[in-house]
């Protein structure tokens, strides 16, 4: 719990403080901020609603979790099921697959900032500063050039030398749009294969005459065979997890 309570200052910290004032402001460290978290139930309660209203974005534009569940519901619609899985089963599923390929880049943000923040050996700048490193190195990983420059150029800041000195304010949403467009490009290839059986399906329906047949009452069982012999569910996922 007492991570848990750490947690949500170091976060703060780390996406509305500008790198800058990190860097120059004396902020207390892990211990007094840790008691002071336990001894008063409103500043508890209020440390864990800033974690709670923090989480979502994070989750949705500083991982991989917009791009799995892009590709999960696109992988639905082509293969003709409108709600098979339910959106609670795709969004479970991204879920897992986020922390999974997540991981190790928490494991270095608790390593390296926030198990010396809670030992009072790093102030919560100190902290906020290390957190950002494997975060920002995770999230150039998924990133394209083309896309960092367009927000490079609106905030008129200067070619970085390397990726620490990216601001997270053009690397987050540069991040984004990057997983979003790789996202559309794996629904195309997912899409191709199950539009050539529609297509098939619908041709031979209408050389044999039986145009009053729904194409789509022959050519869904035929996708879902066609899924499950090559072991789609395994290949997808193999997929969203080796890709960035």
């Amino acid at each position: 719990m007492r991570r848990l309570y750490a947690l949500a200052p170091l976060l703060l910290a780390l996406l509305v403080v500008p790198q800058r004032a990190l860097a120059a402001a004396p902020l207390p460290s892990g211990p007094s901020v840790s008691h002071a978290l336990q001894s008063n139930p409103q500043i508890t309660l209020l440390a864990l609603l800033s974690l709670l209203a923090i989480l979502p974005g994070v989750v949705l534009l500083m991982s991989s979790f917009t791009r799995i569940v892009v590709v999960l519901s696109l992988l639905r619609t082509a293969l003709g099921l409108n709600q098979v899985p339910p959106n609670q089963v795709l969004i479970g599923l991204a879920l897992f697959l986020t922390f999974f390929t997540m991981a190790p880049t928490l494991s270095r943000v608790e390593t390296t900032a926030l198990q010396p923040y809670l030992a009072g050996r790093i102030n919560l700048s100190q902290a906020a500063t290390r957190a950002q490193v494997p975060v920002k190195a995770f999230l150039a990983r998924g990133t394209r050039q083309q896309d960092l420059a367009i927000f490079l150029d609106v905030e008129h800041a200067p070619p970085p030398k390397s990726v620490q000195d990216v601001p997270l304010s053009a690397l987050v949403p540069a991040y984004t749009i990057s997983q979003l467009t790789l996202a559309f490009e794996m629904g195309v290839l997912l899409f191709v294969p199950f539009v050539i059986i529609d297509f098939i399906v619908a041709s031979v329906l209408m050389a044999l005459g039986m145009m009053m047949v729904p194409p789509t009452l022959i050519s869904l069982p035929l996708k879902l065979l066609l899924f499950v012999l090559m072991d789609g569910w395994g290949l997808v996922v193999q997929t969203l997890l080796t890709s960035r």
